[in-house]
């Protein structure tokens, strides 16, 4: 039987753009006949597995996405440094070939092809070059498998997520083959993926592998778009900077002139975790799994996205949580805000609706959870200690 987690969480952020739409907008959406802001569960996830509070209690367990492990893979043959630390920054010195370039290139390809590698669509621009190739070899133009990582650049077309264990397997491999100056055999090849999975991010946020879907891992986290509560109107900013330089003797103007959109708002945000995939995913790692939970709350509760920052420093930690637990279907509870609020006291009243619909859907529906746990900034009652012990035991 699944365990449920459920966070239910009201943060006001003051005028910002932290997450951005394809021409720089404050992302959106309509609900309830009004338009809200919206941040993507991308954006909030992104943001919280990147964020430091994430990384110190689990950095020795956090994974790598990336369309470029192939490029890091043939760096680390030809330089001779740790796949570890090229992933972590490390730059490749001006130094002589370990090993040659195109040994290098032929070896990586083979190794990033193992997660990645699939047949493509007709007309992708990979196959057609695959074709071309063949056509040259041959001398006609024979269809074979293709790649969906480019042969010249090693760069993939999706990006894919590694985990710690994976890349340390394929460190191992690197330097193996390094030693011995031979290319990767297909069952050393065979043995890179892993199911084992130790790290937080891929078993709570989960990956596909079209290539493998063995090794596929089900997302024990889910996360929705958080909301604003109210309507909200997207307002420009016209905003000049000024040439220091310029003593106005020939042009008293700005040196600049630009316009950007913004928008403040106090959103709703729910997060939904089965513990027991999590639990699992994490190949019963419980102790993990307690970790994780309390950095994803704790950075829930802190982080939001760094859109637009140094231009509005909107930070803000959450101002109302309730954690529930227990085996009932989970529930999202924003249907509390489905006729925006338009009070002068909003995080009183989110906080009221939240209650209220709680308490009636129970009514309706019988218990949704087994107990709960609140914390309000505002009120200053309870505290983040409290929620976080709460939903690790």
């Amino acid at each position: 039987m699944s365990d449920f987690i459920q966070i239910h969480m009201l943060a006001s952020y003051p005028p910002s753009n932290l997450n951005r739409d394809d021409l720089g907008r404050p992302k959106t959406a309509v609900m309830g006949g009004t338009q809200r802001l919206r941040i993507s569960s991308q954006s909030l996830k992104r943001a919280w597995r990147e964020s430091e509070l994430f990384r110190e209690v689990l950095i020795k367990n956090i994974g790598i996405r990336t369309k470029e492990m192939g490029v890091k893979i043939k760096e680390a043959l030809i330089s001779g440094i740790s796949l570890e630390n090229l992933l972590s920054g490390q730059t490749m010195p001006p130094a002589p070939a370990i090993i040659p370039e195109n040994e290098a290139k032929l070896w990586a390809f083979n190794i990033a092809a193992v997660f990645v590698d699939k047949a493509t669509k007709k007309d992708s621009k990979t196959e057609e070059t695959v074709i071309e190739e063949d056509a040259e070899s041959n001398g006609k133009k024979t269809k074979k498998k293709s790649s969906n990582i480019d042969k010249e650049t090693l760069k993939g077309e999706q990006l894919v997520f590694y985990s710690n264990n994976e890349i340390s397997a394929i460190q191992d491999l690197i330097k193996m083959i390094s030693n011995e100056r031979r290319e990767p055999r297909k069952d050393e090849l065979s043995k890179l993926l892993h199911q084992d999975i130790t790290s937080v991010d891929i078993a709570m946020f989960g990956r596909m592998l079209a290539n493998a879907p063995k090794s596929n891992i089900e997302a024990a986290v889910q996360v929705s778009h958080a909301i604003t509560v109210h309507k909200v109107a997207v307002e420009d900013d016209y905003f000049t900077a000024v040439d220091d330089l310029n003593k106005k003797e020939d042009n008293a103007g700005a040196g600049h002139v630009g316009e950007a959109e913004f928008a403040s708002g106090l959103f709703y945000n729910y997060i939904c975790i089965n513990r027991i995939l999590l639990e699992q995913n994490l190949g019963g790692d419980k102790e993990l799994a307690k970790k994780a939970l309390k950095a994803l709350v704790e950075a829930a509760a802190k982080v939001g996205p760094t859109g637009k920052q140094n231009s509005f420093a909107s930070r803000a930690y959450a101002s109302y949580i309730m954690a529930e637990k227990g085996t009932q279907q989970p529930r999202s509870l924003s249907v509390a805000f489905l006729k925006a609020l338009n009070g002068k006291d909003l995080l009183d009243e989110s906080i009221s609706a939240l209650k209220t619909t709680n308490k009636n859907i129970q009514t309706v529906y019988g218990k949704c959870s087994e107990s709960n746990c609140e914390m309000n900034a505002f009120a200053g009652t309870g505290s983040l200690e409290e929620i976080l012990k709460f939903v690790t035991t």
